[in-house]
């Protein structure tokens, strides 16, 4: 008995790590079109892996962490089922039913998140739910639906990066859409189609997340204006949303069994947490750009409200650099309307106008606007397609280059000759309205007294005796101010100077 453990005590046994894909690699899923595909995942260490795939064979050799990576050839678009085959040793991986299309990564809060099952048109949306080309990554993530009461030990154990997502890829059809995101869900069915092409919807949105958690720790660091965010424990550091941080506190606030490290227990909130667990992992995994549906938990104090702008500039062009897709496109909605105390609405039409400078700060951008559809006493409007739908048009006006009007009128400059503001406007070519035939709402010259304006052809005329120091619009929390274009689509909350 000595003798064999003397012989374990010097030469310890080397289990064989088993051989794994990347989770994003399972039945039914999509790659990306007309770029290099690779395929990546973990075997034992100086283990050789093979992958058969598209007619093509290669390997690997599995680094000293057991991590292997190889690249095949991209493929343009393919409706023909394929299949990966992964070996090592007597260990073997099938994929099966793998299409070739366009992939895009859907990020955000529970407004992403909001499932099909909870949206308003989704009685008529299942009939028809069954789509072979339409296909969803919808992960579960730890602590999902589990709001304001601490987490269960089972949950807390998902705390980490490798656990905190679970899932597999779906087609679409009545039962799987159920859960899926309804924002994205209506965006994908809209670009499928236009361009009939397979689409994969990777849906990695945490209810109430805030930005923070979507942007990797480099990134925050290394930003002279953000690296306050990533010091020491996220706890108690102010420059992060206080709600947050209360929600953290509601979660797993004894701190026990909680997976800890240099910036404090694990949560989904906390800063580059998200990014770790879910997007990181996806970095060699190519998708064809970004939508993005958040910003209520950065909307509740004004240093963050001002602040958002260039922290999503920061997270884009991270994504971009880690990608090498410098053009990455990237679209997102704009916060809806809502008027309670609990959300602090008063500060949400300077948020929205914060998020409108964005598509100045960040090339190949768009927002969908979705004040015009909000609820006054409800985070969560119910009428997903329309966010959807809007957020494809700028997908197909952009990436796919069809004669598509993207968005409502987006002003330009607010110029004072004559005793008159005269605004003008992008997205107004066929003129400007309003949304049902009423009266123009919405002009202020001081962000609280309406406005007397008028529609002049594709500009906005308002008289004033003096030159204002800026034009407000939709300047309420929640506003009812209905200007459009000849697309019916509804212009953005906006503050601009007065020339």
């Amino acid at each position: 008995m000595k003798l064999i453990l003397l012989t374990i005590l010097i030469f310890p046994i080397t289990v064989a790590a088993q051989l794994q894909l990347a989770k994003i690699f399972t039945d039914h899923v999509v790659l990306q079109r007309n770029q290099p595909i690779t395929i990546f995942g973990q075997a034992t260490a100086a283990k050789t892996v093979t992958v058969h795939f598209n007619k093509e064979v290669k390997t690997a050799i599995a680094n000293e962490e057991g991590y292997w990576q190889m690249e095949f050839k991209s493929q343009p678009q393919n409706t023909i089922p394929q299949t990966i085959t992964v070996t090592c040793d007597t260990q073997k991986i099938v994929v099966k039913n793998i299409l070739i299309g366009d992939v895009w990564l859907c990020i955000g809060q529970s407004n992403m998140e909001f499932p099909m099952e909870k949206e308003i048109h989704f009685p008529e949306a299942k009939l028809t739910g069954k789509q072979p080309l339409l296909r969803f990554f919808n992960p579960v993530y730890a602590g999902k639906n589990t709001y304001k009461i601490a987490f269960t030990d089972s949950i807390r154990q998902r705390l980490t990066p490798q656990h905190f997502y679970k899932g597999e890829w779906q087609c679409s059809d009545s039962n799987s859409l159920r859960t899926m995101s309804a924002v994205a869900y209506y965006f994908g069915k809209k670009i499928l189609e236009a361009e009939q092409i397979p689409i994969g919807l990777i849906n990695l949105s945490i209810g109430g997340a805030p930005l923070e958690t979507f942007i990797s720790a480099n990134a925050l660091k290394n930003s002279k204006q953000f690296s306050a965010k990533m010091n020491g424990n996220w706890l108690m550091n102010d420059a992060l949303p206080v709600w947050v941080r209360q929600r953290r506190e509601q979660n797993v606030g004894d701190l026990k069994n909680v997976p800890t490290d240099l910036y404090g227990p694990n949560h989904a909130f906390k800063p580059a947490f998200a990014y770790e667990a879910g997007i990181k992992p996806i970095i060699h995994f190519p998708v064809k750009g970004i939508l993005c549906y958040q910003g209520e938990s950065n909307a509740q104090e004004p240093e963050r409200v001002n602040e958002y702008a260039l922290l999503s500039k920061l997270m884009v062009d991270d994504f971009r650099k880690e990608r090498n897709q410098p053009a990455l496109p990237f679209y997102f909605v704009q916060i809806s309307s809502i008027d309670t105390l609990q959300y602090n609405s008063h500060l949400w039409p300077m948020f929205r106008d914060e998020q409108r400078k964005i598509l100045s700060l960040v090339s190949n951008s768009g927002m969908a606007v979705s004040s015009d559809f909000g609820f006054r006493n409800d985070v969560h409007p119910t009428n997903k397609k329309i966010v959807g739908e809007r957020l494809a048009a700028w997908a197909l006006h952009k990436t796919y280059h069809k004669h598509v009007v993207p968005s409502g009128p987006l002003p330009i400059q607010a110029k004072y000759r004559n005793k008159k503001i005269i605004i003008t406007f992008q997205y107004s070519a066929g003129g400007l309205a309003t949304a049902v035939n009423e009266p123009l709402r919405g002009f202020s010259l001081d962000g609280i007294q309406e406005a007397s304006a008028r529609i002049q052809k594709n500009k906005i005329i308002i008289p004033a005796l003096i030159k204002p120091g800026f034009i407000y619009y939709g300047w309420q929390p929640f506003t009812r101010a209905n200007l459009v274009n000849a697309e019916k689509l509804p212009a953005s909350t906006f503050k601009i100077h007065v020339l």
